[in-house]
Formats: C-alpha cells, structure tokens, sequence
C-alpha cells in the first residue's frame, strides 16, 4: 500500500517537477544566467553605490541542472505534497503532550469558544 501511495505522489508532483527542472536547464544557459543575475543586481533593494562583495561571477563552472539540484528540487515538491497544512482549509489537529501530567492530547482540546486558542512557537521576548 506504501509503494502505491509513493508512486502516485511522483505522478501528481511529476508535472511540477519537470517545470522546475525545465526552467533550471534554462538558466544553465550562460546569456540567460546573466540576464538575469545582472537583472537581479540592478534591480536589489539596497541602493548602496558599493562594490559588490564578493564580486558577481558568472561562469559556465556552477551549474544550476545537475543531479543533486534535481534531487533536492523533486525532494521539495514531495515534502510540499506532503503537508497536512493546506492554505485556505482547516488546520491539522496535532497531537501535543499537556506538560502538567504529560499526557497526549489534541491541540483543539485547548480551544474555547469564548476565546480564541493562540498557538505561540517561539519566544516573545
């Protein structure tokens, strides 16, 4: 069943893939490359008459379609498809463990209806 689900997670993310993998062997091109680096250059935010360090080098030696690129671009697609969190649908009702008794129980075992339930990862200092 495993094997089943894995193989139609490649089929649904294969077009994606294939996209990005499209438009990564088009940067390689060296003109693009620099179109669009330059582009990118004059374009930034920072307005600083600065020399650039380290200086902008472009070369044919840094490929951006190479097998590791693939690999980490088709990993992103499948962890991406993989999310419970979707934009503009519930949100996933995770298990936490309550500190006081550290018992397991349901994120939406905190919720109220006269208040709304704050989920805080982090410092607020």
């Amino acid at each position: 069943m495993k094997t089943l689900r894995n193989a139609l997670v490649c089929l649904i993310i294969l077009p994606r893939f294939l996209l990005a993998a499209l438009v990564l062997w088009f940067l390689d091109f060296l003109c693009v490359r620099k179109r669009v680096l330059y582009y990118l250059r004059d374009h930034d935010d920072d307005d600083d008459d600065e020399d650039e360090d380290p200086p902008l080098c472009i070369s044919d030696n840094n490929r951006m379609f190479s097998w590791e690129s693939l690999k980490a671009v088709f990993h992103g697609h499948e962890v991406d498809w993989m999310k419970s969190a979707r934009v503009g649908r519930d949100a996933p009702n995770t298990e936490v463990v309550e500190l006081s008794d550290l018992q397991p129980r349901r994120i939406l075992d905190f919720a109220r209806r006269t208040r709304p339930l704050v989920l805080n990862f982090g410092s607020c200092s």
